[in-house]
């Protein structure tokens, strides 16, 4: 059974695989594993899943990016992650419905590229030799694609158009990583 490791925030995405009702049928067999780094999120994200019947296909944990991926585990098929991607300078402009979480939800270091960059170099060890990575990298795509220039990030649409997620193909991460 292929698994998909959905690397936080696992309560936004748990609503947007309850909400998918075409995500749901292509992984309805499919076990997702989230992982929040904060109590307080992986609790939201437990009621999350109670709330919609998943407990049979969503397991939760509390760590930090990989920190709960057994090594010895069978590598993942799909990773999915949104971690935070604000650049430092960027957080003061911020719109204040962005006060409803708390600062480190959005915050990605003075490039936006902290969160990313770990999960780019990590990642290959944990995809499964035909595994996909996708990362939502929001205000950071232009820094990540000057940072890695080399690499042939292919560019997601968002839903509102934008050009903000990334895929990179487990092959294509073992290439760079």
């Amino acid at each position: 059974m292929a698994l998909a490791a959905l690397i936080g925030p696992a309560t936004k995405l748990i609503g947007k695989f309850v909400k998918d009702k075409d995500l749901q049928q292509k992984l309805s067999h499919e076990i997702a594993t989230m992982a929040e780094k904060y109590a307080q999120e992986l609790a939201v994200a437990q009621i999350n899943v109670d709330m919609h019947n998943l407990s049979d296909r969503v397991e939760l944990f509390q760590g930090d990016m990989y920190d709960f991926v057994d090594e010895n585990s069978e590598p993942y098929d799909l990773i999915v992650s949104n971690p935070p991607y604000v650049a430092s300078q960027l957080m003061l402009d911020l719109p204040d419905e962005y006060g409803f979480e708390p600062p480190m939800a959005f915050e990605g270091g003075e490039t936006g590229l902290d969160f990313i960059e770990q999960i780019l170099k990590n990642a290959p060890r944990y995809l499964s030799e035909n595994g996909v990575l996708v990362v939502e990298a929001g205000s950071a795509n232009v820094s990540l694609e000057k940072h890695f220039p080399n690499i042939p990030f292919t560019w997601l649409s968002s839903a509102n158009g934008d050009e903000v997620i990334f895929l990179l193909t487990a092959a294509e991460l073992k290439q760079y990583f």
